[in-house]
């Protein structure tokens, strides 16, 4: 092969490769080989005829464009890699010519990977929320540890509005039963409003083991056979049972947790809350940093770059819904689309994303930024515990140099916050208002 002539222009690569005719023979019979079985020429069986016969039959470049992808390979790496292209996504065949010796020349075009100016990225001013936690989400989490100790016990009283009451029902329209109007031992929690407005209110103050008839009208705008109609129905109590919500004291506090008093378990959940608030305000800064050194990045994205972000966007997006137990179909169709609609508004997203990878390899490079065999022994660790998968099927599954490059990025996204100076966020724009009050016209 002959690298006739290479241009370069922006972020793509036209190069225009000479293919001597001893290599496009040999691709054309691997070619012909391949395909021969499906082919019967007259006074040949199937899969038998000559490739000359073939080409005399059908035209004597029959078998030149599969030929071609036979040696596709061989030709990238020529024309490409061995010319220390920085190419990105796949490269595309333009043109192919076939010469009068049976040489064939071909055009490749390929995108490159595009050359990234940095701009500002340390010292960068970023808006940074202070972490506080308020005696009320406190009080939210000592309340949902207490729910999660309750218990539900009978109560041999009349029903009250909290309690769940297990009712026999049956309701009549004219003194004919109605269908979905009948329930057997039915839970129900009175002040839930789930059954019509008036329902729960006359179970109130009844006693397992009684029955009455309530008289009901359904709204008016209820679904068209009942609408506006009154009824009866027919309720038996079967069981009063009541949630019975632990006091919050230290006896609670010894049940619930290691502390022995309410005060420490309080200190403990607000610690608690306070670091994981800031662990979100330390990444929500990190993620601004970065963004904002990104904004500062000059670079003319390649596509192909682009379609590498929106792949991976899609594939995380998919892996999310995945675990939501939906498809990409599935909720692309829930949202009125298809996956090509989703795609299309995500690709905003991607264009940012792909500026950001471009711009953290760049600054990798520029500061010099290494990553030890330790740190990658440690992420394999890492992403072993976290997809609960063996050690060595994880290393099987992701490749030295994407976690190596994976870790330099974050080193890079690290030292751009690292420099970041916090500054208040900017308060809430107030509504405007007028100088003066409004007066009427004067007659």
């Amino acid at each position: 092969m002959n690298v006739k002539s290479m241009e370069k222009q922006s972020n793509k690569a036209t190069i225009v490769v000479e293919i001597e005719k001893e290599l496009m023979a040999t691709a054309t019979k691997k070619a012909y080989l391949k395909s021969r079985k499906s082919i019967q020429l007259p006074g040949f069986r199937k899969g038998k005829a000559p490739q000359k016969m073939i080409e005399a039959m059908y035209g004597a470049h029959i078998f030149y464009e599969d030929g071609l992808e036979e040696i596709f390979p061989q030709i990238y790496q020529f024309a490409v890699s061995d010319q220390q292209l920085p190419a990105v996504g796949q490269p595309s065949l333009t043109d192919m010519q076939i010469g009068d010796d049976g040489s064939v020349t071909v055009t490749l075009t390929t995108e490159l990977y595009p050359e990234v100016t940095l701009g500002q990225y340390k010292g960068l001013e970023v808006e940074k929320a202070e972490a506080s936690v308020t005696d009320a989400q406190v009080q939210g989490e000592l309340d949902k540890m207490a729910q999660n100790v309750a218990v539900t016990e009978t109560v041999e009283r009349p029903a009250q509005m909290d309690d769940t009451v297990v009712i026999d029902f049956e309701g009549f329209d004219n003194g004919v039963s109605f269908e979905g109007g009948k329930g057997t031992d039915y839970s129900l929690k009175l002040g839930s409003k789930s059954f019509v407005p008036g329902f729960e209110e006359q179970i109130v103050g009844m006693s397992a083991g009684e029955e009455k008839d309530i008289d009901i009208t359904f709204p008016e705008d209820y679904h068209a056979e009942l609408a506006g109609k009154p009824v009866v129905f027919h309720v038996k109590v079967n069981k009063v049972t009541k949630i019975m919500v632990p006091a919050q004291d230290d006896e609670f506090a010894k049940d619930v947790s290691e502390f022995d008093t309410l005060e420490a378990l309080k200190a403990d959940i607000h610690a608690k809350l306070l670091e994981d608030q800031q662990k979100k305000i330390d990444d929500a800064f990190e993620e601004a940093a970065v963004a904002k050194a990104a904004e500062n990045t000059a670079v003319d994205l390649p596509n192909a770059l682009v379609q590498q972000a929106l792949d991976d966007h899609m594939q995380n997006f998919a892996y999310q819904l995945q675990m939501g137990g939906y498809s990409l179909e599935q909720y692309a169709k829930m949202m009125g689309g298809d996956v090509n609609t989703m795609r299309n508004a995500f690709r905003p997203v991607a264009e940012k994303q792909a500026k950001i990878n471009v711009m953290l390899a760049k600054i990798v490079e520029e500061e010099g930024l290494t990553v030890s065999d330790e740190e990658i022994e440690d992420e394999y660790v890492i992403l072993a515990e976290t997809y609960h998968l063996e050690l060595a099927k994880v290393k099987e599954l992701a490749p030295v140099s994407e976690v190596r490059n994976g870790l330099e990025t974050q080193k890079a996204s690290k030292l751009i916050a690292a420099s970041a100076i916090p500054v208040a966020p900017k308060a809430a724009a107030e509504p405007t208002q007028t100088d003066e009050p409004a007066t009427q016209s004067e007659e």
